[in-house]
């Protein structure tokens, strides 16, 4: 039974981007005739990212704490940079300009776009006072960055690990996707819309909350994931020790 449940998520998960590779082929031979190297697509996507900061700093700075707009716009550019994170490994590979350093550049930018990603997100909540939320997306950034320290610390022990709920795809996918939903919503709710029940005196829910409570989710199941690979590289570990013992 547990065989079964961790194999769906990712045979589901490959399905989705080979169903994405057949989306993007076209536009990545378009990239390759025009002579984009796969660093060149990751520094892109890199810049984009740092665009998402600058939004989301921008609407701390001159955007009024219901004006979730800003959001929106960061959301949607947070999908948009998340495509490129696609794209250079596709061009790498229908371009044959594979190599290790590319690689290495790939992990290092993605590195960098998402602790910046979640500056301007963190910035943008303690700004306009959104303080547990804030707290809760620094969580959710430790969280992201030691699922990819764990690993590329067992890889380099000689273990692999990998799988998990939240993995970089998924992270962008939500952040991006409940972000833009954020902005669309308050369009037609407001952004300052609260709803209160009977008997509680203190609001279950307004408009940002449809980009919070996912942030709140991601601090919780990156850990989780990253905490399950630790798990999985100390089991790997020891099979290796013993191996080595007999």
């Amino acid at each position: 039974m547990e065989q079964q449940t961790t194999t769906t998520p990712t045979s589901l998960r490959t399905s989705l981007q080979l169903g994405i590779y057949k989306v993007i082929d076209p536009f990545v031979k378009v990239m390759i005739k025009i002579g984009l190297t796969p660093n060149a697509v990751t520094s892109i996507g890199f810049v984009l990212n740092v665009g998402v900061a600058a939004i989301f700093i921008l609407g701390a700075e001159v955007g009024a704490r219901g004006d979730l707009s800003y959001i929106g716009w960061a959301g949607g550019l947070i999908l948009f940079a998340g495509l490129f994170d696609m794209l250079d490994g596709q061009v790498a590979r229908l371009g044959n300009m594979k190599s290790t350093f590319g690689a290495l550049y790939d992990s290092v930018l993605d590195r960098y776009s998402e602790l910046i990603m979640f500056l301007g997100i963190c910035y943008y909540l303690v700004a306009h006072h959104y303080f547990m939320s804030s707290i809760a997306a620094f969580v959710a950034l430790i969280g992201s960055m030691m699922v990819s320290y764990v690993r590329a610390r067992a890889e380099g022990l000689g273990v692999e690990v990998k799988g998990g709920l939240m993995q970089r795809p998924e992270r962008v996918v939500t952040i991006g996707l409940c972000a833009a939903l954020c902005g669309i919503v308050a369009q037609y709710l407001g952004g300052n819309y609260k709803l209160f029940v009977p008997g509680i005196k203190f609001h279950i829910f307004e408009t940002i909350s449809i980009f919070t409570i996912p942030i709140v989710l991601l601090a919780v199941l990156t850990n989780i994931t990253a905490f399950n690979r630790l798990r999985e590289a100390k089991k790997a570990l020891m099979k290796l020790e013993e191996e080595s013992e007999v």
